[in-house]
């Protein structure tokens, strides 16, 4: 498709089934993954792919909805497990035009190699083109890996993922909170008294803890209950290449 494709990978400690079950059915996928809304399978006759309607909520407002067509290879010889799809948007509003992407599921020691590689275009010309590589598509690779985290957290330690969200944004909030405060000195004032005749030499020094405090906040690690991610691999250990079972499926238009 002429674009650099997206490629994310996390390992999460977990049944093999248990993994799938969270991944293809409609009501457990929708629950962990960011980039949808609503997914619901379409009727299809006996032997046909499986076809499915998804949708996004951008705004309270807007909704963009697409179709797509998948097909799942329940296992391999090697334990492996894949599935593949196509899909594409028909809304004027979608940036994505069409795509296609696989997931792949490889057994290692006590948890599984949960990953995918996908890619898309973009719709409306030059112009498309660049939001798509200046914004939505690293939008896009974050929303993935982020999503892959929250699921992780959910199979790992039972932490739902409406839960996960709520963790999110309560310690953005709190970052948030704590370099509003030192980006603005508000807290000078109120903590140099309390340091009594050092309040001197620590107004000098104060600066300096507020840049090592923003610079903290920024770079902590979120909490092991906070999806993030950063805990995914970002690039194939290999060049990974997509499975032959994609090339196998219809153009879901």
């Amino acid at each position: 498709m002429g674009h650099t494709g997206l490629y994310i990978e996390a390992r999460i400690r977990a049944d093999l089934d248990d993994l799938w079950s969270r991944t293809q059915e409609p009501s457990q996928h929708q629950r962990w993954d960011l980039r949808f809304t609503e997914i619901h399978h379409l009727p299809r006759a006996e032997g046909e792919p499986q076809r499915f309607r998804y949708a996004t909520r951008v705004l309270p407002f807007l909704t963009v909805a697409g179709t797509g067509v998948s097909a799942g290879e329940k296992e391999r010889p090697d334990g492996t497990r894949t599935s593949a799809l196509r899909f594409s948007s028909a809304h004027p509003l979608s940036l994505l035009a069409e795509g296609s992407g696989y997931w792949r599921y490889v057994p290692d020691g006590d948890g599984v190699r949960f990953l995918t590689g996908y890619d898309y275009r973009p719709r409306w010309g030059a112009l498309g083109a660049l939001a798509d590589r200046l914004l939505f598509r690293p939008l896009m690779g974050w929303a993935t890996a982020w999503s892959f985290d929250r699921l992780r957290l959910w199979l790992e330690s039972g932490v739902t993922p409406e839960r996960a969200r709520r963790n999110w944004l309560t310690e953005l909030l709190v970052r948030a909170l704590l370099l509003a405060a030192t980006a603005t000195g508000l807290v000078t004032e109120s903590v140099l008294p309390a340091f009594g005749p050092l309040a001197a030499p620590m107004a000098f020094l104060w600066p300096l803890l507020l840049a090592v405090v923003c610079c903290l906040t920024l770079v902590a690690p979120p909490l092991p209950s906070t999806p993030a991610a950063r805990r995914c691999l970002r690039r194939p250990p290999t060049r990974a290449r997509a499975p032959r079972l994609l090339h196998t499926l219809e153009d879901p238009r």
